[in-house]
């Protein structure tokens, strides 16, 4: 499979498709049923990837015209580099399409839009429960051992 993805900034028409994949992406998280998103972040997020001032980018995966996955990602100041760095919010791709590269070419293809913003260092968090994507994740990255902290303002 992966010799057959194509990775592609995200287009407009490519609504119908993605929304299932970012919906599995939340779903996967546990924002499903009462814990989902509200329906205007959907929207809001959808957006932000064509509106020109915004740094929220997103690549999608496609194989033989078909979109089977999707990476978010932005750019963003860091006190200790010059340069920009690259966070890679969100990645997520078909279940029947795992472990045939497309994850793999996702990162890759953020790993290039970095390279050409003049970012070198590209980063992501991901929960430890989740040994599929990490057993991807030890291929591609370097596992730093840092730990998450999260405040959400009430």
């Amino acid at each position: 499979m992966a010799s057959s993805v194509t990775v592609r900034q995200i287009r407009r028409e490519d609504y119908a498709e993605w929304l299932p994949l970012w919906d599995g992406y939340n779903a996967f998280y546990g924002r499903v049923g009462a814990t989902a998103l509200p329906a205007e972040i959907t929207a809001c997020t959808w957006e932000r990837f064509f509106n020109p001032i915004e740094p929220v980018l997103a690549l999608v995966g496609e194989s033989q015209g078909v979109v089977v996955g999707l990476a978010h990602y932005t750019f963003h100041r860091y006190t200790i580099k010059i340069e920009p760095v690259c966070y890679l919010q969100d990645l997520f791709t078909k279940p029947e399409v795992r472990g045939q590269g497309v994850g793999r070419a996702l990162i890759h293809g953020v790993y290039e839009q970095a390279r050409l913003a003049g970012a070198r260092r590209t980063y992501w968090h991901t929960q430890t429960t989740n040994e599929a994507g990490r057993a991807l994740y030890d291929k591609v990255a370097k596992h730093l051992g840092f730990i998450v902290y999260s405040h959400e303002a009430g």
